[in-house]
């Protein structure tokens, strides 16, 4: 478990894969340690999407500060480096205020970079940047992720073939330098920002799956498909960064009238679940994870005590 280093702040993380039960039991441990809950979630950070990427409702955010969520327009790109920022400020100022910081989502890069430090990799060339844009305007963002999966596989295999964003800095990285990104991310990083317990929701696959279908049509029945062509009224623009999200895309495809309501579901479901099987391996490959269930609040609680105590 991480220790805590006189310029590291103190932080509880709280990951896991998509709908395991992370936002009641994160409410949970904020009111019982006097918490604030920062998003670790990159899709959670879009305005336009609070329901489809189940962003804590209003009433769930009332329980206690949440931080970070909603806070991008559909059109806006946030990378990992400036999550950082955001997120250092937000942990800053609530250890300021004497609360508990607490990290909770599920993209995983966000809990290494925190815990780990960020890679100092070296600059590409702006060019090669430029280069790979046209040609994944031009072939399309599956064949570009076939070739980062030749050059680059671990970071190719945590990556959904549709993420345009990440699979064009994963490949100038990988053109422009002479290491991987997913090598730099392990190899080239500065020194950690935070320090503490990275407590995972353990649901096994086959348990998450009839969650993850009861989720998804209860996020249609709540308005998803109504929120998605909304969100298309302000940018219709498909290859927004705000619509490269899981169930974000397949709604993008259906308000444009290239999709049914069955083929959006059945596409949603299926994406959902292998999103969430590369999460579950990302966080089973991490030394740091300490598995929990979604109701173990007092487990979660005693490793939290724990780590203030070593």
């Amino acid at each position: 478990m991480p220790h805590l280093q006189d310029s590291q702040a103190r932080v509880l993380c709280l990951a896991g894969p998509t709908g395991a039960g992370k936002t009641a039991l994160a409410i949970q441990l904020a009111q019982a340690l006097g918490g604030e809950i920062v998003n670790a979630d990159s899709r959670q950070l879009y305005a336009d999407f609070p329901i489809i990427t189940a962003q804590p409702s209003t009433e769930e955010q009332r329980q206690c500060p949440h931080h970070l969520y909603g806070c991008l327009a559909t059109d806006q790109v946030m990378d990992v480096h400036t999550w950082t920022l955001l997120a250092m400020k937000e942990v800053q100022a609530i250890a300021a205020r004497g609360h508990v910081p607490l990290l909770v989502g599920g993209t995983g890069m966000y809990f290494h970079i925190l815990l780990h430090g960020i890679a100092d990799i070296p600059a590409v060339p702006a060019t090669l940047h430029d280069e790979l844009l046209s040609r994944v305007a031009r072939e399309g963002s599956a064949a570009l992720h076939a070739e980062l999966a030749r050059l680059d596989p671990v970071l190719a295999g945590r990556l959904h073939p549709n993420d345009r964003q990440r699979i064009v800095r994963g490949l100038e990285v990988a053109l422009g330098t002479e290491h991987p990104l997913s090598w730099w991310q392990e190899h080239a990083a500065q020194a950690p920002l935070c320090a503490g317990p990275l407590l995972v929701v353990d649901t096994p696959l086959s348990e998450l799956e009839p969650l993850l279908l009861r989720r998804i049509d209860h996020m249609i029945r709540q308005g998803a498909l109504e929120e998605g062509r909304r969100a298309w009224e302000r940018c219709p623009t498909p290859s927004a960064p705000g619509w490269s999200g899981i169930g974000c895309r397949e709604i993008c495809a259906l308000v444009q009238g290239k999709a049914g309501l069955d083929e959006t579901r059945s596409l949603w479901m299926k994406n959902t679940r292998a999103y969430a099987k590369r999460q579950i391996t990302w966080f089973r490959g991490r030394r740091e994870t300490v598995w929990i269930g979604s109701r173990d609040r007092d487990r979660a609680l005693a490793c939290w005590d724990e780590f203030c105590r070593a």
